[in-house]
């Protein structure tokens, strides 16, 4: 399964324009901080994982066997 690419131009556009981050206070932040900034001022937030996908995941990526 391939990831769509990081959507930067999006990102810089909420940072700069709606958070009036300067340059370097956007480049300081971390993914998951953005995240949660665009959340409180969106009012979005991701749906959480269905059972389906949580089981594909999960027989893709099993856990490692205990020893």
């Amino acid at each position: 399964m391939r990831r769509a690419p990081f959507p930067w131009k999006e990102a810089m556009g909420f940072g700069f324009g709606v958070l009036r981050l300067s340059p370097e206070s956007f480049w300081r932040m971390t993914p998951r901080e953005l995240a949660a900034a665009m959340e409180a001022v969106l009012g979005t937030r991701e749906a959480a994982l269905d059972r389906a996908s949580f089981a594909e995941l999960s027989a893709r990526f099993p856990d490692a066997p205990s020893s």
